[in-house]
């Protein structure tokens, strides 16, 4: 019986990326299977040059589909993608690596108020807790938080060449539109000019060498986040979420809107999950339960952890004081921290 593409694509679906728990075929690693009687060619491609993972997949990937029926001989070719010397930029690449920036995540939501801003800010500083140099890029122009979220009113320097120096707080290097605009002032602005805003952000701010830079992305899956992705070369995106029906739907467009440009989805956070009662300590979740671990499931992704509801988030971060900072100890502080541990994992930072 001839072998088909089908029997090997299934083949290869049993296996994970290493370290995560979604296959190499979801993630969108199989770009091109070849069967020539009994002999299978693969191309995989992948976006790191960790040379011990590369060989733990080339092992994988020919073990599994010598066991396809009918297959005698495998050849994958494993293609990862390339680190570029600035000065080698092709001018037509508008995902050049940014120098000094080792790793870039985005967390994104597929809707507004699920508390993305929240998570990415919190994440931030447990990054920079773990001895990590980080930098939080607020990339929500018309509607920036990050500066009322880390109590800073300060207005970026820039030098002679009109590069600019981004605000420092809390170990963190930011940059927000609402450092350069007074709050009171609106953003008026048609998607071109907001995305150029954004991309003089990265290419315009003197970052200096990070391990990783934060981007706290616009809610919504519309033109400006479709450009950001496709311009950004982002090593991974984070999908923020509360546990109702229709927050869970929108996660799922936004993790298929990072899917479609190839770039991984590192795991998906629920966040306002459950409320503990202050004096009972009673557990109650108010908007259903569950529904971001299922989603994960559903989308071959990691479910990263959950966030329960407490008021004193929004006042710690309306005050301009994270809530990992002012209660270290609290249970936020805790689930931050886990969460940002199993960042550093998946993306080898």
């Amino acid at each position: 019986m001839a072998v088909s593409i089908e029997q090997v694509t299934e083949a290869l679906k049993k296996i994970n990326y290493p370290g995560l728990t979604r296959d190499i075929v979801s993630f969108g690693m199989v770009k091109d299977i070849k069967i020539d009687g009994d002999a299978v060619e693969l191309l995989i491609n992948f976006t790191t040059n960790d040379l011990k993972i590369k060989d733990e997949l080339y092992n994988q990937i020919r073990d599994a589909v010598l066991g396809v029926e009918g297959v005698k001989n495998v050849n994958p070719v494993i293609e990862a993608k390339q680190y570029q010397d600035p000065k080698d930029k092709n001018p037509f690449d508008d995902q050049a690596p940014i120098p000094g920036i080792k790793s870039i995540l985005a967390v994104a939501s597929g809707k507004g108020g699920v508390g993305k801003s929240t998570v990415s800010t919190n994440l931030a500083i447990a990054l920079v807790q773990k001895g990590l140099k980080v930098g939080l890029l607020d990339a929500d122009v018309y509607g920036p938080s990050v500066q009322m979220m880390m109590g800073s009113d300060a207005k970026p320097a820039a030098n002679s060449e009109n590069k600019i120096f981004p605000v420092e707080k809390f170990g963190l290097k930011m940059m927000s539109m609402g450092f350069i605009v007074d709050q009171d002032v609106p953003i008026i602005w048609r998607g071109a000019l907001a995305t150029k805003a954004i991309k003089q952000f990265l290419g315009d701010v003197l970052w200096g060498e990070l391990d990783v830079l934060v981007i706290d992305m616009p809610p919504g899956t519309g033109d400006i986040q479709l450009t950001l992705v496709q311009q950004t070369p982002l090593s991974g995106a984070l999908i923020v979420t509360t546990p109702q029906d229709v927050a869970l739907l929108d996660a799922r467009r936004g993790l298929k809107m990072f899917e479609k440009v190839d770039v991984p989805v590192v795991g998906i956070v629920e966040n306002m999950s459950y409320y503990i009662g202050p004096k009972c300590g009673h557990k109650d979740h108010i908007f259903s339960s569950g529904g971001g671990e299922r989603a994960a499931g559903e989308l071959n992704t990691e479910f990263l952890g959950e966030l329960p509801i407490d008021a004193e988030v929004a006042i710690a971060g309306d005050e301009g004081e994270p809530i990992i900072l002012r209660k270290p100890e609290g249970e936020h502080a805790k689930r931050f921290t886990k969460i940002s541990e199993k960042i550093i994992s998946i993306l080898k930072i």
